[in-house]
């Protein structure tokens, strides 16, 4: 999963760079490039309520490697210069990323795919994104090699063609992966007696329903405001706001990912000391009101020195994030729980690119200040909630068990 997680951030954090200077160089306006960046992220909410009714069907190994065929195919289209429409078609399909590092329909299998190997700790997810990010740096790197653009600025779109290698190799990962990422089938373990098998995971939300319905409400509303400002949104403000060109772009966000690697290593152990909850609100609240500052920057070095700030601290909640959901549900529900709570990011999201271009016409950096607005109101919420939440909040204690009886009954 973490090869894959890498294949994939690499292409993504090479398109995500150059998505918002490919829809500046086709002229297109604040609305319309909205429209655009609002149908990517609808398609990986569909994309991914699929993968939770699905996988554990079909077989998580098979919904991994369609994934990566589509990736391919997506790839494919948009280099052979796809119209506007069939732009939107292609984004519908939840396979590209505004976002160095994606949150897709393979994000959700490799939660859950994981959760096999250390369920309720944020270690293993530490090192999943921190990988993620690495490799986005990368591909954000390789956005600013000669040749990428024109005269700076206008991007030739065969260069996403990579993503047709990026698929294949994918798709060939997920052949290679170990029979025990796949859905646990009811059955014993071979000398444990019947009336302690595992619970299908193919069964929906049971006990964990209430919990999971409230996390994913408090993850949409931060969504919200992610929404506003996705990576294709800050490459195009940056474009418009202060004439750079592709190279210094890319530059940024090698240097946001590679910040972001560090961070997400670092936030485990944040949780251990502080819990999961802790770490999550303590570090994300403080970013937020850097995004809405960047708004109010002067000149591009002040803009991009407070991205590289905020980044310090704002993917910090991501590893713990994952945790907190795989740990207070049971192993029979981490396929749907992960769907429902990333679906809910996702489902909300397309509505920040849109909204984004409409308050644009006000003011350029207006949709900053009003994700940085909406996500510490997020923060705030999820520590009055959480502080009620009776689970084991630490970054290396699951505590599935305990947590959703009591939740239920309060």
């Amino acid at each position: 999963m973490i090869i894959g997680q890498a294949l994939r951030a690499v292409g993504y954090g090479f398109t995500a760079v150059l998505l918002g200077a490919l829809l500046a160089g086709r002229g297109y306006g604040p609305l319309r490039a909205g429209v655009v960046l609002a149908a990517l992220i609808a398609g990986t909410a569909v994309a991914s309520l699929l993968v939770g009714v699905l996988a554990d069907r079909v077989g998580r190994r098979r919904s991994y490697a369609g994934v990566f065929c589509a990736i391919g195919v997506a790839g494919a289209v948009v280099a052979a210069g796809a119209p506007f429409w069939l732009l939107l078609v292609v984004a519908l399909a939840g396979a590209l990323s505004t976002d160095v590092v994606d949150n897709g329909p393979a994000t959700t299998l490799e939660q859950v795919m994981l959760a096999e190997e250390d369920a309720g700790t944020s270690r293993v997810y530490g090192r999943y994104n921190a990988i993620g990010a690495a490799a986005g740096a990368l591909g954000a790197l390789a956005a600013t090699l000669p040749g990428v653009g024109a005269d700076g600025a206008v991007v030739h779109e065969w260069l996403f063609a990579v993503l047709v290698p990026i698929g294949a190799a994918g798709a060939l990962t997920a052949r290679l992966l170990s029979p025990a990422v796949e859905a646990p089938d009811g059955r014993p373990p071979e000398g444990e007696r019947p009336a302690r098998a595992v619970v299908s995971a193919r069964a929906r939300l049971g006990r964990s329903r209430r919990v999971v319905r409230r996390l994913a409400a408090l993850f949409a509303v931060d969504a919200a405001g992610g929404g506003l400002v996705t990576t294709g949104f800050l490459s195009y403000f940056l474009l418009q706001r202060y004439g750079v060109d592709i190279a210094e772009l890319g530059w940024l966000f090698f240097a946001v990912a590679v910040i972001q690697a560090g961070s997400v290593l670092l936030a485990p152990r944040l949780a251990r000391r502080f819990g999961l909850v802790a770490t999550m609100v303590g570090t994300h609240l403080p970013s937020n009101l850097m995004l809405a500052g960047v708004a109010f920057a002067p000149s591009f070095p002040i803009a991009a020195a407070l991205l590289l700030a905020r980044t310090t601290l704002s993917q910090m909640d991501v590893p713990t994030r994952q945790a907190l959901v795989m740990s207070v549900v049971t192993p029979a529900e981490r396929t749907p729980a992960a769907a429902v709570t990333n679906a809910a990011r996702y489902t909300v999201r397309p509505l920040g690119p849109l909204l984004a271009g409409a308050i644009q016409q006000v003011a350029l950096g207006a949709p900053l200040v009003l994700a940085g607005g909406i996500k510490a109101g997020y923060d705030l919420a999820l520590w009055h909630w959480a502080r009620r939440l009776p689970i084991a909040d630490r970054g290396d204690t699951p505590a599935a068990a305990a947590a959703t009886p009591r939740e239920e009954s309060a």
